[in-house]
């Protein structure tokens, strides 16, 4: 047997770590700037023999969230990072230690077979499909990360004025004029001196109505309980639940920012709708099980509602041909609200230190960048 001489060995090892130097600068460069804080504060992984610790990304649907993570965690072999179909997720969870749930429903069946499962996590905020009372008698930790620190916040209050712009403004009218050749039509109307009201004052109520207010508008806020700190100084009037038929009625624009629970449910229902003015117009960014579907096709259907805007709805992806979105006043967007360079970047990062952190060895209520909720 002929042994490579001293050179050869030599010329592999500097090829491998070229290889290896090539892809850590490659990882690094796809963390922008204000993902940094997230990078500087990552477990590093031993560099030995280690078990591999997996993580999941449940759905082919957001396909930056997989891939992002995938380059963050470029520089490290034991770790893995697959996606796979909702109907193969079952089937495949057993050999999982993370998991990002994206929009899979994880009930108690799926969670029984999640053996090695220790951290249960959004993409983002909303955990609405996970059964948590399943994951907490499991063992298994489930987290959200928070939006207010992500970017994630600030990515759904633009598009929400994307949406609101895009109503007052007519985007399907103004498509028609360049189609047909016509210019100066139609005639929109501005966001100065509206009325908006924001159902919701979390981080993305907050981040909204501080971007709303240089329009010159006069702003409504309704939320379970207010707190010292929640910018109230941004709101016009503030109030809670039990007056949101009085608040609807003021409104020119609702802008639905507030989870999904079974309190909220249909909240924009029949009589929420009555209570609007003539020609008002909805934005949904929340969820699309705030709005009562028939309520909504019915209030389309006489011209009440002025416009609806939707970055989310009843099923998802939506149906192009529902009858919903045949009406001219409608617009709907792919559920790309936080679906931003700097949200996704960032979240990103905050997956791929958790997972550096499981692989480490690390207790997971000791994850940065993660709020737990069991």
């Amino acid at each position: 047997m002929v042994l490579p001489s001293t050179t050869a060995r030599v010329a592999g090892c500097n090829r491998r770590w070229l290889w290896r130097r090539a892809a850590e600068k490659a990882a690094a460069a796809y963390c922008s700037r204000s993902t940094q804080q997230f990078c500087s504060s990552t477990m590093e992984a031993p560099e030995h023999s280690h078990p591999l610790t997996r993580v999941l990304f449940c759905g082919l649907q957001f396909p930056s969230s997989f891939s992002y993570t995938k380059q963050c965690l470029l520089p490290h072999p034991y770790v893995q990072v697959d996606a796979l179909a909702h109907e193969e997720v079952p089937l495949r969870i057993e050999d999982y230690d993370l998991c990002v749930v994206r929009m899979m429903r994880f009930d108690s069946s799926v969670i029984a077979r999640a053996k090695k499962l220790k951290l249960l996590m959004q993409f983002g905020v909303g955990l609405e499909g996970v059964d948590i009372e399943a994951a907490t008698k499991a063992g298994i930790k489930v987290a959200r990360i928070p939006g207010d620190t992500s970017g994630n916040a600030l990515s759904c209050a633009e598009h929400a004025i994307y949406l609101i712009l895009a109503l007052l403004r007519d985007q399907k009218g103004m498509d028609r004029s360049v189609q047909q050749m016509k210019i100066g039509f139609p005639t929109g109307q501005t966001l100065f001196g509206k009325t908006v009201f924001i159902l919701g004052y979390g981080n993305i109520g907050k981040e909204l109505a501080a971007r709303l207010k240089p329009f010159g508008v006069h702003i409504l806020a309704i939320k379970r309980s207010w707190k010292l700190n929640d910018a109230t100084g941004l709101v016009d009037e503030k109030g809670v639940n039990e007056q949101l038929l009085d608040f609807a009625s003021k409104a020119d624009i609702v802008v639905t920012c507030c989870s999904l629970t079974p309190e909220t449910a249909g909240i924009i229902d029949a009589k929420f709708l009555a209570a609007l003015r003539k020609g008002a117009f909805l934005v949904n960014i929340a969820r699309g099980g705030l709005l009562d579907y028939k309520a909504i096709k019915a209030a389309l259907e006489t011209n009440h509602l002025g416009g609806l805007g939707m970055d989310v709805a009843w099923f998802e992806p939506f149906d192009p041909k529902d009858p919903v979105l045949q009406h001219s006043n409608v617009l709907l967007t792919p559920h790309i609200a936080g679906v931003t360079e700097l949200a996704y970047r960032n979240m990103s990062q905050v997956v791929a230190n958790a997972a550096l952190h499981i692989q480490a060895g690390g207790h997971v209520l000791s994850i940065k960048g993660i709020d737990c909720v069991n």
